[in-house]
C-alpha cells in the first residue's frame, strides 16, 4: 500500500454496533452499485482510504491487483470482453500516475472506463502536498472527460455524467479525481444515485444512405474494410448479414477481427503492415472501399497517399470526426452503424445479384478467393523446433471459443494472423497504443467478467515481465486463466526491424538472461510446463487447457523467427516483404520492390 497522507482528516470509524454515517465515499459505493458495477480493480493508499473503508462489507467485488497499471488494464479487459463500463481505483500521486498507460490505452481503443483516483483534501490543492499530483491536468489528453468535485454536493452530477459519457457515442475513459475531504464529507442529505442512459446514436440520414447505395451499385471491384467500430456499435450481426448478402470481399483491421467469421467465403483476413497478401492486394486493386467502423490507421493503410489508389470511399461511422479525417470520403454515413448496414443490405444485395455489374462482381470475388487460396499461410516449417504460427493455429482449433488476450510484439501479430475469431470481443489486444504488459491483467479482467469463459493470455518474454506480478492476482482469486508464453529471448519485433531496416545493428534487444519462466510461475503458485519441440506441442496445449486453475505454458521458439508478410515504412500495402524458413536473410533485408502479384520470396506468409 502506498504511504498514507500525514494529515488529520482520516475517516472516523463507527462505534461498534453503530451504523456508519453516510459520507461521500459511502454514497459513491452505493452509486457504483446503482450503475450496475459488480467488480472493480484497484490498489489502496492514503488519499483513497475513505473509499476503501466504505467498500468494507458493501458487497462490491474489489480485485486487489499488485500494481496500479494492472488495475487499469484489468478494467480495460473487463470492459472489452463484456461491453460494460470497467472501473479501476487508485490513490493520489504515484497510484494515479501508474494508471495513465491503461487510461491512454482505453482512450485510443475506445474502451468505456470510469477511473476513480484519490486526491489530497481541497485546502491542500496546489500546495505540493504529500502525494499531490495534478491528475486532472495530466490526463486531459487521454480521457473523454475529467471531474474534480470540490464538495459532496457535486457527487450526484459527477457520477451520473461520468458513466453516461463513458458509454455514450464513441466509448472511452472518464476520470473522477476525488479529494479526501469530499470522500469523508457528510452525504446523508444526498438523494440515491440515479443512473443516466447513454445518449442514443443518431440514425443515418436517408440522403447519405441513398448516395452510398448508388456508389456501391456502380462498383465492379468493391471491398468492405471493417474495423473495431463494428463491435462498439453492436453491429456484428448486421455486418455479417451485409457481407453474406452482398458477397463483397472483406478485409478487417486488427480490432475488427472476429466481426466476420474467419472461415467465411468473403473474408480475406487482416489488412495492413502484417496483413494477409490476399487482403492487401484486394484493397490496392479495388474500385470502391466500403469502410465500416475503421479509421484509416497508419498500420492498416501503409503509405496513405498510395492506399487503395483507384478506390472511391463510402465511410460508415458513429463518430463524425473520423469521416474524412485521413482519407476523403465520397459518401460519409454518420450515425448508427448497425442501422445503416441493415438499411443498405437489401438494395445492395439485389444489385449484387441482378445489377449491371453482377457478373464483374462475381469474377472479382473469385479472383480474391483464388488469391487467398494461393497465398494461404503454410505451417510445414522445417526442423524440430516449435513454429509459433502453427502452435497458435492449433490453439485456436482446440479452443475455438476462447477469449485470447495478447501482449504486444511478434506474438501479437501471429495471433492476429493465425488464430480464428468468431467474435471481436474474444480478441483483446492493445491496438492503437501497443502497450506491452497489457495481456495478463486484461485476461484477468476478461475472466472476472465471465467466470465460465476459457481465457488464454498469449504473451512474449519481453511483454510478460512488464506485469509479471499479476500472477499473484491470478493465484489469489484462483482464476483459471491459461498463459502461452512465447520465449525467443529477445525483444522480437524490435530485433526484426533492426535486422531489416537498421543493417542488423542489434541494440538492446537481448533477453538471453531471462529467468526460468516455468519456475517463476511456480514460485507464484501457478502450475507450469514447458515445450521446445514441435512434436510436443499437441500434448502441451492439451495439458495446459485441461489444467485445473491458472497455468502457464513456456514455449521456446527460434530467436531469429520473423513475422511475415511485412509492409516496410513509406511503402504501399502491395509492396510487402516476404520471408520464411527457407528465405535468405540478406535478400529479405533489402529485396527488390515486389509486384502486386508475385512474392519476393517463398513463404509461409
Amino acid at each position: 500500500m502506498h504511504a498514507p497522507a500525514d494529515d488529520d482528516d482520516a475517516p472516523t470509524t463507527a462505534a461498534a454496533g453503530a451504523a456508519a454515517p453516510c459520507n461521500g465515499a459511502r454514497w459513491l459505493v452505493r452509486a457504483l452499485q446503482a450503475e450496475g458495477v459488480d467488480t472493480l480493480f484497484g490498489y489502496p493508499g492514503g488519499a483513497i482510504m475513505p473509499f476503501y473503508d466504505a467498500l468494507h462489507g458493501a458487497g462490491l467485488r474489489h480485485v486487489l491487483v499488485r500494481h496500479e497499471q494492472g488495475a487499469a488494464f484489468a478494467a480495460n479487459g473487463y470492459a472489452r470482453a463484456s461491453g460494460r463500463v470497467g472501473v479501476c481505483v487508485a490513490t493520489s500521486g504515484p497510484g494515479a500516475s501508474n494508471l495513465v498507460t491503461g487510461i491512454a490505452d482505453a482512450m485510443l481503443d475506445s474502451v468505456p472506463m470510469v477511473v476513480v483516483t484519490g486526491q489530497v483534501a481541497t485546502p491542500l490543492l496546489g500546495t505540493d502536498a504529500f502525494q499531490e499530483l495534478d491528475v486532472f491536468g495530466m490526463t486531459l489528453p487521454i480521457v473523454k472527460h475529467s471531474f474534480l468535485p470540490r464538495s459532496v454536493d457535486e457527487l450526484p452530477e459527477v457520477v451520473a455524467e461520468a458513466f453516461r459519457i463513458a458509454r455514450s457515442g464513441r466509448p472511452g475513459p472518464v476520470l473522477i479525481d476525488l479529494p479526501k475531504d469530499v470522500q469523508i464529507g457528510d452525504a446523508s442529505h444526498l438523494p440515491p444515485h440515479a443512473p443516466r442512459p447513454a445518449e442514443p446514436v443518431p440514425a443515418p440520414s436517408d440522403a447519405a444512405l441513398h448516395a452510398a447505395a448508388a456508389l456501391i451499385a456502380q462498383a465492379q471491384r468493391p471491398v468492405v474494410y471493417g474495423g473495431g467500430g463494428i463491435a462498439l456499435a453492436g453491429a456484428v450481426e448486421a455486418f455479417g448479414e451485409f457481407v453474406e448478402q452482398t458477397r463483397i470481399p472483406t478485409v478487417l483491421t486488427l480490432k475488427g477481427l472476429g466481426a466476420l467469421p474467419a472461415g467465411h467465403a468473403c473474408n480475406l483476413g487482416m489488412l495492413g503492415m502484417h496483413g494477409s497478401r490476399a487482403a492487401n492486394h484486394a484493397v490496392q486493386a479495388c474500385d470502391l472501399l466500403i469502410v465500416v467502423g475503421a479509421r484509416f490507421d497508419d498500420r492498416a493503410t501503409g503509405k496513405l497517399a498510395e492506399f487503395a489508389p483507384e478506390a472511391r470511399v463510402v465511410h460508415l461511422d458513429a463518430d463524425a470526426c473520423e469521416i474524412g479525417k485521413l482519407r476523403a470520403a465520397d459518401v460519409g454515413v454518420q450515425g448508427d452503424v448497425a442501422q445503416a448496414l441493415r438499411r443498405l443490405t437489401g438494395p445492395c444485395a439485389m444489385q449484387a445479384r441482378q445489377g449491371r455489374h453482377a457478373a464483374a462482381r462475381r469474377d472479382w470475388l473469385q479472383q480474391c478467393q483464388a488469391r487467398r487460396a494461393r497465398f494461404a499461410a503454410r505451417y510445414d516449417a522445417p526442423g524440430d523446433g516449435v513454429y509459433a504460427p502453427a502452435l497458435l493455429k492449433r490453439l485456436s482449433e482446440i479452443a475455438p471459443d476462447a477469449v485470447i488476450s495478447c501482449d504486444v510484439g511478434q506474438h501479437q501479430m501471429w495471433v492476429a494472423q493465425h488464430c480464428r475469431f468468431g467474435d471481436p470481443r474474444r480478441h483483446l489486444t492493445s491496438g492503437a497504443l501497443g502497450a506491452m504488459g497489457f495481456g495478463l491483467p486484461a485476461a484477468i479482467g476478461a475472466q472476472l467478467q465471465d467466470p465460465a469463459a476459457q481465457v488464454v493470455c498469449v504473451s512474449g518474454d519481453g511483454s510478460f515481465l512488464m506485469n509479471v506480478q499479476e500472477l499473484a492476482t491470478l493465484r489469489r482469486y484462483r482464476l483459471p486463466v491459461k498463459i502461452v508464453l512465447l520465449d525467443n529471448q529477445a525483444l522480437g519485433m524490435v530485433r526484426q526491424w533492426q535486422e531489416l531496416f537498421f543493417e542488423k545493428r542489434y541494440s538492446e534487444i537481448d533477453l538471453s538472461d531471462n529467468p526460468d519462466f516455468a519456475e517463476v510461475a511456480r514460485a507464484f503458485g501457478v502450475q507450469a510446463l514447458s515445450v521446445d519441440r514441435a512434436d510436443g506441442v499437441e500434448d502441451a496445449l492439451a495439458a495446459l487447457l485441461a489444467a485445473d486453475g491458472p497455468a502457464l505454458l513456456h514455449v521456446a521458439i527460434d530467436p531469429a523467427a520473423n513475422v511475415w508478410p511485412l509492409v516496410p515504412p513509406n511503402h504501399n500495402n502491395a509492396q510487402m516483404l516476404h520471408g520464411g524458413h527457407d528465405a535468405d536473410a540478406d535478400a529479405a533485408a533489402a529485396p527488390p520492390t515486389p509486384t502486386p502479384e508475385e512474392p519476393t520470396h517463398a513463404i509461409p506468409a
